[in-house]
């Protein structure tokens, strides 16, 4: 699928997940679906969570025993391939990159979009974070109903609101 129309099939977006039950703590979820040169999460990783082989073409793992969900993978991505996911009580909390102005602001409501670009749901912004160091990219935590874990991927900021 991925190959014909550059979203990843739901089967695809699912290979990429833990349990549902991993997930009752914030773990790092890496979409790369293609083998390039790269290798800034594994090498930004302080828990040695993500693993690439002596190639570096090898798409990355991720050993979710190790992942904290600190984010810092997130970060250092330059394909904005990973998000950090965690789900509680209904619910799913994602820490997603964003490298768009204007950011959107603590319990804003935005709309969340699938890997498509088409809205699925809305979403309260819970957090936002832009570091000094990470000045070109926040991290925006996000909450919105557990049924869009597998679909959600980023969001839409409605300029106004």
């Amino acid at each position: 699928m991925i190959e014909k129309t550059g979203v990843p099939s739901l089967e695809q977006v699912k290979q990429e997940f833990p349990d549902k039950v991993v997930l009752k703590k914030p773990k790092a979820i890496i979409e790369c679906y293609k083998e390039i040169p790269c290798n800034p999460c594994h090498t930004s990783c302080p828990f040695d969570a993500i693993f690439i082989p002596e190639d570096i073409n090898v798409r990355p793992k991720i050993d979710f025993d190790k992942c904290t969900g600190c984010g810092i993978c997130v970060y250092n991505c330059p394909g904005l391939a990973i998000m950090v996911t965690q789900i509680k009580e209904g619910k799913i909390l994602m820490k997603i990159p964003y490298e768009f102005t204007p950011l959107p602001k603590v319990d804003q409501t935005v709309n969340v979009v699938n890997r498509a670009g088409e809205k699925i749901s809305e979403g309260i912004v819970r957090k936002v974070q832009l570091s000094e160091k990470q000045n070109k990219t926040a991290l925006i935590h996000i909450e919105l109903d557990e049924k869009y874990a597998y679909e959600a991927i980023t969001i839409e900021v409605l300029h106004g609101s």
